[in-house]
């Protein structure tokens, strides 16, 4: 009895000093997270992938995350990068932004949620890239929320990267300071999927099966690394959603250097040595321009749509497009008449054929399609490229529009399927977001993020219950399109795509 009673206790001091269920061992060191209140998600947010990139590390290509003693908590998202304080504006309300704080240099973390209790369970995973026009965003927005992906059995993973000038930074000292590219943002995203690869079967993740998504500038992001060489064997598919890169777009890196490099005019640094003292806060304020990934011979060896087109783009299957109502006006909108002279001005002999589809007979029509061409220029027309250029390759495309009017209330109401509405549908988080939804939203975001997680598991988006998605090809351009009833049908706008094409894709 006594020896029954000496092993009870040792059992019950042993259960009372195990490690809680959540932790994990990654390459670094030990992690913890958090379980859901069922107990069937579990939840890790703010894991270190590379060093801060503060001090002597800014402007540097990701460094390779310190080992750690002891137990790290990651419960919490990190810092989001620096940015501009997020406000809601335009069609975004705060929901579709980061949280006000904290907000910061030192963002290079990434989260995982995962119902996997085991690390033999060899899930699919998704990393998800944030948008913001290379200049915002971060991975703690609401409606990148994990969770409910998760629960239809998939490890979702979202990732920070750095933005603006922290992030997409061109000068001529970089090369002599050892650097090889500028492009920060792009190297972050790469180094997190390095780090996926090297941990994700701590979680039960399969480091074979992994799917890059991401929406605007993500999808931009998804669109350069799916070309670039240093992204290799880094994932097996990509979702794309409204951006990518067909026109020859970025700059090369002396057009880059020289854009950006008038923007250190007014902080008094003539080096890189000089420009690490300033604060992170001056910085920012002071250091305009117009940062994105440019062609720097070292993640983008050449223009993207060059890329794609000699067949040098790493060959994956792709979840591709865009919304109805995101067309992006930043300027005033013209009547007919300005409308049409800027037609000719921009496009000189192509303006007549442009106009036939995207007429301006009166300044209503003008005013529709100045918005119509705006998404076809930014969005609709580079989605539309990708598709046909995984057809051309004879690899999977599966091409949608989303044109469900998204419910609202007050000045919401005119934005209608607007740029980034698609989001909380297709990954199932509409209750992040402030609206009326009906019984059909809910039903539309099953049924989308349906279709995501069977790309995700097997590359094909169709499953039981779910209206069939043929594939894009483009003889019949069978497109899926999202709304109160969903269906496939040829793509209805292609003949003004296809002008648009003619008008703005350059030859080489």
């Amino acid at each position: 009895m006594k020896k029954f009673f000496a092993l009870l206790l040792v059992g019950f001091v042993a259960t009372s000093y195990a490690q809680p269920a959540t932790v994990v061992n990654i390459e670094s060191g030990k992690i913890s997270g958090k379980t859901t209140d069922d107990g069937a998600i579990l939840s890790y947010k703010g894991i270190p992938f590379a060093e801060p990139p503060v001090g002597d590390l800014r402007w540097r290509a990701p460094r390779p995350v310190k080992a750690w003693q002891g137990i790290k908590e990651c419960t919490r998202f990190s810092a989001s990068p620096m940015q501009s304080p997020p406000v809601p504006f335009s069609m975004w309300s705060e929901e579709f932004l980061i949280p006000k704080e904290p907000i910061g240099e030192d963002c290079l973390y990434l989260n995982v949620w995962t119902a996997a209790k085991s690390d033999n369970k060899k899930r699919p995973v998704l990393v998800w890239i944030y948008g913001g026009g290379f200049r915002s965003g971060g991975s703690a927005c609401p409606i990148y929320d994990g969770e409910a992906m998760a629960r239809k059995g998939i490890i979702f993973v979202s990732i920070n990267y750095r933005v603006g000038i922290f992030g997409f930074f061109a000068h001529p000292g970089l090369s002599a300071d050892g650097e090889k590219s500028g492009n920060f943002g792009l190297l972050d995203q790469i180094a997190a999927l390095q780090w996926v690869k090297k941990n994700i079967a701590a979680f039960g993740g399969d480091p074979e099966q992994v799917t890059i998504a991401g929406q605007s500038a993500g999808s931009m992001s998804v669109n350069a690394l799916v070309a670039s060489p240093l992204a290799k064997g880094l994932f097996s598919k990509a979702i794309g959603q409204s951006g990518a890169n067909f026109t020859r777009g970025n700059p090369e890196k002396s057009v880059a250097e020289m854009e950006i490099g008038r923007s250190f005019q007014t902080l008094g640094a003539s080096s890189l040595f000089e420009l690490r003292k300033i604060s992170s806060e001056e910085l920012f304020k002071k250091g305009n321009g117009n940062y994105r990934p440019y062609i720097d011979g070292h993640v983008l060896p050449a223009h993207i749509a060059d890329i794609y087109a000699q067949g040098k783009q790493n060959k994956v299957g792709l979840l591709t497009g865009w919304n109805q109502d995101e067309g992006l006006m930043m300027t005033p909108m013209k009547n007919a008449v300005d409308y049409k002279a800027d037609l000719a001005k921009r496009f000189g002999e192509k303006a007549a054929a442009l106009l036939s589809v995207y007429p301006g007979d009166t300044d209503a029509t003008a005013s529709q399609s100045q918005l119509d061409l705006s998404r076809d220029q930014v969005f609709g027309l580079h989605n539309y490229i990708w598709g046909l250029m995984q057809d051309k390759q004879k690899l999977s495309a599966y091409v949608y529009r989303f044109t469900r009017i998204v419910p609202a209330t007050g000045e919401y109401k005119k934005f209608k399927a607007f740029h980034t509405g698609e989001v909380p549908y297709a990954y199932n988080n509409l209750s992040f977001v402030n609206r009326p939804w009906e019984e059909a939203d809910h039903q539309l975001a099953n049924m989308m993020s349906d279709y995501w997680v069977n790309f995700i598991k097997t590359g094909n988006p169709n499953g039981k219950g779910l209206p069939n998605w043929p594939l894009f090809n483009e003889k019949e351009r069978q497109t899926l399109y999202f709304d109160v009833k969903s269906f496939a049908a040829p793509m209805k706008d292609f003949p003004q795509l296809e002008l648009l094409k003619e008008a703005m894709v350059p030859s080489k």
